[in-house]
């Protein structure tokens, strides 16, 4: 394995940061702060703004910066840089397991209960940097027995730049820099919420879309607009089946971070809901829920109106039940000798012989079937039927019994060689004076 470390300036001319715990004396040199006087705090000051020499604000404070040499006792002076800000976030999450321990960086017991951290997720420049220092940060720790495991991370994920409307990455140099909060005035937080979402794959850069954004504004008014056709009547099996492969698809696509196509298939969904014309409201709440982890502001007030008690948010996730998932009927295409000639719809789960039945009896497909032979049927269950057929051979031709000339040993001669009737071509009975006149006779085995 090989690894490659982006230069890293740890030190930092500024206040925010951890303080460096060393000491500069003159007789002993560079000498760490002594273990019971850390953790090194930061004083607190009303002047944050660096030195004119370029010192740290640091190096302004006396109080802070003179100090005894813990070798020697004589004067000497604090560091006054600072650490980046990827030095505390190298280990944090680390602390986390165990946030008063006074006497260790966690308890060893703990750290086996919470660690490694589940999932890791950040922005493409945020993982690629930070997740490279957090790592080396821990394979020190763990290499002194302070961790009980060798990476932090199980899985880390990243989430894709929003790019300009340009392509481009957004700049305020460039002018192409979209202010979040201006779409919020214009077309809400959910629209917001729900394009940034649907906008592409959650790890890919995608360039900003003013019409994509007022597509999602229209899809979220139509959703609003559910309420007006609650209805007592239930709906039809197909919808049935549709609403519980959405639940289904969209819990699926939320644990693996495809919001895109969650998204995608809630719009799919609505399109099925109006054309059915109505729908109860235990089917709006499922609804619902399922748009809620996109656009919850909407949702919660559809569930206020509908009578919903507490919040949308905490309620049970929808459940699918597997067995209405599956279509009671397919369609399927049909091909004659491998091209698409039609579609059909057969039971779910059809045999072949009622799948080919199906199929002859369509009237596009017959006609592509009249007048030939059958070779070959072919069914790919609930995929495709496939008819293989070639023309059907004239059976009205008088053919000689006298001649035992061979058709297709002729045939399959260059044409060349029939310039010359061959010296064992029998004698035409038509009398045809040309071997063009021969060729053109009906009788065999001049048929070419």
């Amino acid at each position: 394995v090989q690894y490659k470390m982006k230069d890293w300036a740890f030190n930092r001319q500024r206040y925010w940061g951890e303080p460096i715990p060393l000491i500069h004396c003159p007789n002993c040199g560079v000498v760490a702060v002594p273990e019971n006087e850390l953790p090194l705090r930061l004083p607190d000051v009303k002047d944050f703004e660096p030195g004119e020499d370029g010192q740290s604000p640091l190096a302004k404070i006396d109080s802070f910066v003179n100090c005894t040499c813990p070798k020697c006792g004589a004067a000497a002076k604090r560091e006054t840089d600072t650490m980046p800000q990827w030095a505390g976030s190298s280990w944090y999450f680390l602390r986390y397991t165990d946030p008063h321990n006074a006497n260790a960086l966690a308890d060893m017991d703990k750290l086996k209960y919470w660690m490694p951290v589940d999932w890791y997720n950040g922005g493409m420049e945020h993982v690629t940097r930070h997740m490279i220092y957090s790592r080396f940060w821990h394979h020190f720790l763990y290499d002194l027995g302070v961790v009980n495991t060798p990476e932090p991370y199980a899985k880390r994920s990243i989430q894709g730049l929003i790019l300009g409307p340009d392509g481009d990455k957004m700049s305020k140099s460039k002018g192409n820099v979209v202010d979040p909060l201006d779409i919020v005035e214009e077309y809400g937080a959910d629209t917001l919420r729900t394009y940034v979402l649907f906008m592409g794959d959650y790890g890919a850069a995608t360039p900003w879309s003013e019409n994509s954004v007022k597509g999602c504004k229209k899809f979220l008014d139509r959703v609003a607009g559910l309420t007006d056709i609650l209805s007592e009547e239930s709906v039809s099996d197909e919808l049935e089946m549709k609403l519980h492969r959405t639940i289904k698809k969209v819990s699926s696509d939320i644990e693996n971070l495809k919001f895109n196509t969650a998204i995608a298939s809630l719009m799919t969904l609505i399109n099925e809901i109006t054309a059915e014309g109505h729908l109860s409201k235990d089917d709006l709440t499922i609804f619902i829920k399922l748009l809620s982890p996109f656009a919850p502001h909407i949702c919660e007030e559809i569930w206020e109106f509908i009578g919903g008690e507490g919040l949308l948010a905490v309620s049970e996730w929808p459940k699918y039940d597997e067995g209405k998932t599956i279509a009671k009927t397919v369609e399927i295409g049909v091909q004659v000798n491998g091209k698409v000639r039609g579609t059909i719809v057969i039971p779910n789960g059809c045999e072949k012989e009622k799948a080919f039945e199906i199929a002859k009896a369509d009237e596009r497909i017959a006609s592509f079937l009249e007048g030939k032979n059958l070779i070959k049927e072919i069914y790919v269950p609930n995929k495709i039927v496939n008819f293989v057929a070639n023309s059907k051979k004239r059976t009205d031709r008088n053919f000689s019994e006298q001649s035992s000339f061979e058709f297709d040993s002729y045939i399959k001669r260059p044409l060349d060689l029939f310039r010359q009737p061959p010296a064992d071509m029998p004698e035409c009975q038509c009398k045809h004076d040309s071997l063009h006149d021969r060729r053109d006779c009906k009788r065999p085995p001049y048929t070419i």
